[in-house]
């Protein structure tokens, strides 16, 4: 699920790019040897007409499977017909996604009992929580508690912290983000304060379930979650999806959720423990799980269950010389529909996130058909279920319509800066592919500072869906406007980040109206215009590092061509 990146106020989770002396065998490409590509006339009217369509009230929010969904679709279907696009699924605009619509209700209070005091725990203002089972109710009763730390099994780093313990049908305790996470710098045992995969929460979750948990709660804390408990509240308490899985999510845990940092230390100091210092002691390899005695955890609720067929949206744009090589063009169309209500509103419109990526697409799709169409196809795909974990570009990816080996790269668009033009670009993880000697030049051309990403500890990475698609070996772009804004510089751009954080990311006040600048997605949208058209001009095929997490994946669908 997406988290608004609020430092580079572009898009989230920007994949990793290169250094420029990456390796220099005869698939890749130097920046002296990539087309030259200039920076079109961008459609001022057509990103805003599209934003401003999208975030309408009638669109409920755009959550998948419901009538919002049905009029996102049919308008996406019409602007890209409108663009010259083509179907791209075999003569179909979509393709089918399988979803599981999951709302809790009648949810109990989260009770602990058996230590000094017993407590009562609100939903959505003490914890949240949610299934990914699908059931009809929920039970967790009286399940011993157990600390496990970070909640981290990495063999190849001879970390685990459910080492020498038991949670089979137990309730786990776990700290948001990595161990080293408050690093200084992007180097330790898990990279230092540049968050890997460890520290997410959809990992700490995933392996819970695989050691047989019964729930599995995060503790928040903003600075390591990255956002505050508003964020959690309003992404937590409404309908949830699930990729549709034919053992009904029986291997998951019950529940999942996540609990206030000041009833944490409660629950603790109930049990005798000082919770900042096992917090402390969780750092350390060889921190061993720390049950608190006596403590039994029992929550309870009702799902209401649906099946939905959620679909993605494709156009295609066919190339001149090779049209079965492909470039990528990605943005998520869904939101979360109806949520947390700010000041009787209870639609998050989605606004910046999404509507301006698939805007963007749109906007693209316009320019590519007025310059003509470039060597390699062009693939524009719109997909669902990004906030509910990646689903529709995961499926995508899973199951692609042209084939990952065959896929050159591509870019992928999530909420475009709204702050205003920027001097800089911010890009996450730098140095993982060969993708960066085309930054390198489309940021010459753009006369625009490529920086490195100022809080990695947030773990932008994982949090969009070029993540889908790395996984699987294909290199993303994902890179987007820094703080340094060209008008009032980074006192500016820092004001402005915090205060779309604070106000209206994943509220109901990311509203078209609140959007005051389009200058910088514009400045933003050239770049991804020659990015993508770079990568369509050239015979090159960009590839990860040697040693990179992602490079077998790469190698291994390449020596398949």
């Amino acid at each position: 699920m997406l988290r608004f990146n609020p430092a580079p106020l572009a898009a989230a989770a920007l994949l990793a790019l290169t250094a420029c002396n990456a390796s220099t065998d005869k698939t890749s490409a130097s920046a002296a040897a990539l087309p030259d590509v200039q920076l079109p006339e961008l459609s001022l009217s057509t990103l805003q007409d599209v934003t401003r369509e999208l975030s309408q009230d009638r669109y409920e929010g755009r959550a998948p499977g419901t009538p919002g969904e049905e009029k996102t679709v049919s308008y996406l279907i019409k602007k890209f017909t409108e663009a010259g696009l083509k179907p791209g699924n075999n003569g179909s605009w979509t393709q089918d996604v399988p979803l599981v619509e999951i709302t809790a209700k009648n949810v109990s209070p989260l009770n602990f009992t058996g230590g000094k005091t017993p407590m009562s725990l609100k939903y959505g203002i003490d914890f949240v929580a949610a299934s990914y089972r699908v059931q009809p109710q929920i039970s967790v009763k009286d399940s011993d508690v157990v600390f496990v730390g970070y909640g981290i099994n990495a063999p190849e780093k001879g970390w685990n912290d459910y080492a020498g313990v038991d949670v089979k049908g137990k309730t786990v305790v776990i700290l948001v983000n990595d161990p080293d996470w408050q690093t200084k710098e992007a180097k330790g045992e898990f990279n230092g304060r540049a968050m890997t995969y460890y520290g997410r929460w959809t990992y700490k979750y995933e392996e819970a379930a695989r050691q047989g948990a019964a729930a599995a709660l995060i503790v928040h804390d903003t600075e390591p979650a990255a956002y505050g408990w508003n964020v959690v509240e309003s992404s937590w308490t409404g309908t949830q999806y699930l990729a549709d899985s034919k053992n009904g999510g029986a291997d998951q845990t019950a529940a999942n959720g996540w609990i206030q940092l000041d009833r944490a230390k409660q629950l603790f100091a109930g049990a005798g423990q000082d919770f900042d210092a096992l917090r402390e002691a969780a750092k350390k390899k060889g921190f061993k799980a720390v049950p608190l005695t006596g403590v039994k955890a029992s929550l309870s609720f009702d799902n209401q269950i649906a099946k939905k067929m959620s679909r993605n949206v494709i156009g295609v744009l066919p190339g001149t010389k090779r049209p079965d090589e492909y470039v990528l063009y990605t943005a998520h169309w869904d939101h979360l529909g109806r949520c947390a209500p700010v000041d009787g509103d209870d639609i998050c419109n989605g606004a910046v996130d999404n509507a301006t990526g698939v805007a963007g697409l749109v906007t693209l799709a316009q320019a590519y058909q007025k310059a003509g169409a470039p060597d390699r196809s062009v693939v524009f795909l719109a997909v669902t279920a990004e906030e509910s974990g990646l689903l529709g570009s995961k499926y995508y990816a899973e199951n692609p319509v042209f084939p990952l080996a065959q896929t050159v790269g591509g870019v992928n668009m999530d909420a475009l800066n709204p702050a205003g033009p920027a001097k800089d670009i911010v890009v996450v993880g730098r140095g993982k592919s060969e993708l960066d000697a085309y930054l390198e030049k489309i940021a010459a051309t753009a006369k625009r500072t490529v920086v490195d990403e100022p809080t990695p500890e947030k773990g932008f990475y994982y949090r969009s869906d070029h993540f889908s698609f790395a996984k699987l070996g294909v290199p993303m772009f994902n890179f987007g406007s820094g703080e340094d804004l060209v008008a009032g510089g980074k006192d500016a751009g820092k004001k402005a980040s915090e205060d779309y954080e604070e106000h209206r990311y994943h509220a109901p006040g990311d509203e078209y109206e609140a959007i005051a600048n389009w200058d910088g997605m514009l400045a933003d949208l050239q770049l991804y215009y020659a990015a993508g058209r770079m990568l369509a001009m050239t015979d090159a095929w960009p590839n990860w590092v040697k040693g990179d997490e992602f490079r077998a994946a790469r190698d291994k669908s390449r020596a398949e061509q």
